[in-house]
Order: structure tokens, then C-alpha cells, then sequence
């Protein structure tokens, strides 16, 4: 599936540098297979812990309950589908698709640790291309994935596909800060102070200033809920949290 490069202008970004967009997806998985072992701590470090609270808030809007099919895309490491089993209870089908073969590693030894490794499907695929059918899920989550993903109309599009009629779509993300102090005081911090934590922990500071950079060329809130409903979405509507640091968009498959 072709996108529209005024609709889709990331395609050609990685971070702050002009890629071609089949470059960009071998870059991204690069980045997650470099950072896959670190990735739950710094993600502590670089959120002071917010991130657990936010995606806590993100599971809490899924309200998620048995006999449900859900699929969690760019969840290797496991947060969001191990929060929605221990809401939703044994009866819940969980699927997680990750891009990358090393975050799904991680995934895996955290749940066979928790006694859960045959609780969940897991599945290495592109949001852009998801190997699954039509019509299929009940909930379609994703959280900090999809400013990575190098056609994001695409993966939307995909969204909407494998959603049953009156599936829900939710997507938790990095967004943009409204107030203008507070968006320059975390401008300097994501610039000058997350890099130095990757570097530091991670051994890693390229792929955190790719990180840092990706938030920046990511939609704006109104932006990307008109998205969603370009991609066939309705009831479409999005919240921040943290003044805006991270947004939560979800819609529904009609």
C-alpha cells in the first residue's frame, strides 16, 4: 500500500535525518535490537517512573475484560499486554507483535519469570503489514510505537483492517507540550539530558537521540486524531496526560 507523502511526511525521517522510507524500517529495528536489554530501565530513568502511571491510565481506558481478542503492536517487552491479562483474566486472548526479534526476547523472559509464556501469541511482524486477518480483534493497542512506524497512515489503515465491526483502537504516544514554559523546560531536557542517560546506561546515546528526535516529527494531537478518521475511524478522540508529554488517541471500527 502506497501513502500519500503529504499525509505521511515521517516516512522519509529518521530522527532529524532524510532516509528513504525502506532505509528507515532497518534503522528502527537497529535501534530496538540495540537498546532491547536496557529498554525497561531507562525508560524508569528517562520518565522518573511517569511511564508505569501512564500506561497504567492508557490500560485503564481499554477497560479490558475476558473473552476478548486483544492485539498489542510494538509490545515485545510485554508492558501493556501483561497489564491487560491482569485485568482482564485468564479467559483474554493477547497477541503481541513487536518488529523487532530482540524486544519480543525480552517479552518472552519476563513472562516465562511471571509463569506466562503460553499465556500470550507472540509474533514478530510490521504494522504496516500486519499477518493477521480481517475483522479479527477485538482491541488494538499500541504505546510508544507508533512514531517508529515509517508509514503511519498505513499502519493505521492495518488497524482498521484486523478490528472486528465496533473494535476498539487505542494508541498511547509521546506527543507535543501546549504550554510554552513547560514545553521549553522539556525540550532541554529530552535534548541535553536523555542522550547522556543512554549513553551512560544504555552505552547507547545514538539511539536515544534518534528517540528524542522521533517525538519531535511525530503528529500533533489534532493532527493525528484527523488521521484516524482518514483511516476509516470513528468516534475518534484523544486526552493528554502530563500537559501533553504523552496523548492517548482511540476510535472505533464501524
Amino acid at each position: 500500500m502506497n501513502s500519500n507523502p503529504k499525509k505521511d511526511p515521517e516516512r522519509n525521517w529518521f530522527g532529524e535525518r532524510h532516509v528513504s522510507p525502506d532505509e528507515k524500517t532497518g534503522l528502527v529495528q537497529g535501534v530496538f535490537g540495540s537498546v532491547s536489554d536496557s529498554y525497561d530501565i531507562m525508560n524508569d530513568l528517562m520518565s522518573g517512573g511517569l511511564h508505569r502511571l501512564w500506561k497504567d491510565s492508557f490500560v485503564r481506558r481499554i477497560r479490558p475484560r475476558g473473552g476478548l481478542k486483544y492485539l498489542d503492536v510494538a509490545g515485545g517487552t510485554g508492558d501493556i499486554a501483561f497489564r491487560i491479562k491482569k485485568k482482564a483474566g485468564p479467559e483474554a486472548d493477547i497477541t503481541i507483535c513487536d518488529l523487532t526479534h530482540d524486544m519480543l526476547r525480552v517479552g518472552r523472559d519476563r513472562a516465562i519469570d511471571s509463569g506466562w509464556l503460553d499465556d500470550f501469541e507472540w509474533t514478530c511482524g510490521n504494522a504496516e503489514s500486519l499477518p493477521f486477518p480481517d475483522n479479527h480483534f477485538d482491541v488494538y493497542s499500541i504505546a510508544f510505537g507508533l512514531r517508529n512506524v515509517t508509514h503511519i497512515d498505513t499502519a493505521l489503515k492495518e488497524a482498521a483492517r484486523v478490528l472486528k465491526p465496533g473494535g476498539r483502537f487505542f494508541c498511547l504516544e509521546f506527543s507535543h507540550v501546549e504550554n510554552l514554559f513547560l514545553s521549553k523546560a522539556y525540550g532541554a531536557y529530552s535534548n541535553h539530558i536523555i542522550p547522556e542517560i543512554g549513553a551512560m546506561v544504555a552505552k547507547d546515546e545514538e539511539s536515544y537521540q534518534y528517540l528524542i528526535e522521533s517525538i519531535k516529527k511525530f503528529p500533533k494531537q489534532q493532527d493525528l486524531a484527523q488521521r484516524l478518521q482518514d483511516s476509516g475511524l470513528k468516534n475518534v478522540s484523544f486526552s493528554n496526560l502530563s500537559a501533553g508529554i504523552v496523548a492517548i488517541h482511540q476510535g472505533m471500527k464501524p
